[in-house]
Order: C-alpha cells, then structure tokens, then sequence
C-alpha cells in the first residue's frame, strides 16, 4: 500500500485515495465532499465511461431513435440539430440508458444478444477508465495544481478485476498509486439498497458468466421466452443476487488496502473527517495485511 499507517496518510504531501463499494453508500458524496473543500480532485470513473470511452455509443443510439421521427430524421440528415448527452458527475441516466435491459422490446427491452454486446462495451471502458486514473493524476497535480485526489469508482469495479490475483493489470496498477478504501455496508443496508432498486429499477453490470446464470434462472422461472419478459422484473430479480455475489469479490479488493463501514461514510462532514476516518481504518488494519 502507499501509506502503511495512519500516520503516512496523514503526513503524506499529496493524498490519493480510491473508493469503492456498491452505488448508493456513500462513495459520490464523500468525494463531492472533499471537492468542495478544496485541494481534492474528484475523477469519476463512470463519467469518464461515460464520456471518454462510450459518449459515441450513447449519442449513437439517441440519433437512431431520432431517426425514427420524420421531423427529427430530416434535421439530423441536413445538419440542423446536434445531438449529445449531459451526462454530468451526479446525473449518469445517459450512460444506464445505453446499458439497458433485456427483454420485451415492447416494454424499453433489448434482444440479449444486444444486451450482452453492451454489457462487454461496458467492461472494456470501465478497465479502460480504471487504467487512465494514473494519468489523471498527474494531470491534477501538473496542470491543476490539485494536492490530493480521489477516485469515485463505479459500483461493478469488482466485476472487471481478478483481486485474488496478485498479477491483475488493473489491480496492480491502482494500489501502486492510490489508496483502496471499501464502503463496506451491514444487511440492513443491503435491505435498504433492495427496497430503493425495487422501486427504481436500473441497469446493472454483470460479469458474463454471472449473468448467463441470473438470466437462466429467471427465464426458467417465468416460463417464457427471451423476448416476451418483462425487462423490469429481470433487473429486480438480479439485482439482490447481483449484492449478493459482489460482497467477497469487494472484501478480496479491501485486501489491497482498508475497509470502512457506511455508518462510518455517514458521519463523515469534512475533508478533515474524512481525514480521520483513513487514518483509523489504516490503525486497525492487521500486521499481516499491511
């Protein structure tokens, strides 16, 4: 690790920290929260995704949607409107769009072979993204003058790395630059994670293999065929196994670095909070781990 205990951390001349966990914990607002304090630059990897690695592919798909509309089609073909996503740190709706869900066309659902070819989109811009953090960190520094940085990582970072490989790219590269810090939440968050998806259900990444299971599983259940399901009552049924399945691929990351709980995140109100709530997590790390 790049600070072996609190004290490194807190002596350090430049801070850089990389959180992860499930979305919904905490991990943006901490990181606003030290952007707006100062001397902290805030890199997103969902919206360098977003924008770096698949902006093409979202106003890809708006422009063909728009092509659907006559009106629409023949400003597009003639140059007279211009189309793009604002997509912005707090607002990623573009990118979950374009990922979509699979399903009954009908009902916003996406022929799984479709499905599956943005889901792989997905992963190669998230590793790609995770890669470019080091430049981006030179770029705080040389150009912006920034201090410390923090990286907000996307919620499936677990899904695109092998963290019980000591020789994964990805892994490898990030823990020789930054601190890995997991958001690690109780039970009663991962309810309260649950009860607000399924009100709101949204597209997820699903490693390959993971996701040829899920979707078995729910097609088996529902009796019907790829195209005839609802693609809502997909992502519901995935998303508490999605939970499910991320805890020990988070827990093999938090063996690069720390861990902290949501209770923890929660208190957090300053940089300076922020500040003491490594350094206590650094103390407790045990000996053998370090």
């Amino acid at each position: 690790m790049i600070y072996q205990t609190a004290s490194d951390y807190l002596r350090a001349p430049h801070k850089q920290v990389l959180l992860f966990g499930m979305s919904g914990l905490g991990k943006t607002r901490l990181a606003n929260t030290l952007r707006e304090a100062g001397g902290w630059f805030h890199y997103s990897v969902d919206y360098r995704i977003g924008t770096r690695y698949m902006g093409e592919y979202i106003a890809d798909n708006f422009k063909r949607e728009a092509m659907k509309v006559p009106l629409l089609r023949e400003l597009l073909l003639s140059d007279s409107v211009y189309i793009a996503s604002n997509i912005t740190f707090d607002n990623l709706a573009p990118l979950s769009t374009y990922l979509g869900k699979p399903g009954d066309p009908a009902r916003g659902g996406l022929p799984f072979a479709e499905y599956q070819r943005r889901q792989d989109q997905h992963a190669q811009a998230e590793m790609a993204a995770m890669l470019d953090t080091t430049r981006f960190i030179a770029r705080a520094q040389d150009i912006y003058g920034y201090p410390n940085f923090v990286c907000d990582t996307s919620g499936s970072i677990c899904e695109v790395v092998e963290a019980d490989q000591p020789s994964d790219a990805v892994m490898r590269e990030i823990s020789g630059h930054l601190l890995l810090v997991w958001i690690e939440g109780s039970e009663s968050h991962a309810e309260e994670l649950c009860r607000r998806f399924d009100r709101a259900p949204k597209p997820m990444y699903y490693r390959p293999a993971f996701l040829m299971q899920v979707w078995s599983e729910f097609l088996a259940r529902e009796g019907k065929g790829p195209d005839e399901v609802d693609p809502d009552a997909f992502l519901r049924f995935g998303y508490a196994r999605l939970l499910q399945s991320r805890q020990p691929r988070y827990a093999a990351m938090a063996r690069w670095g720390v861990s902290v709980t949501a209770q923890e995140v929660a208190a957090v109100k300053s940089h300076s909070d922020f500040d003491d709530m490594i350094a206590r997590a650094l103390d407790r790390r045990p000996a053998d781990l370090t």
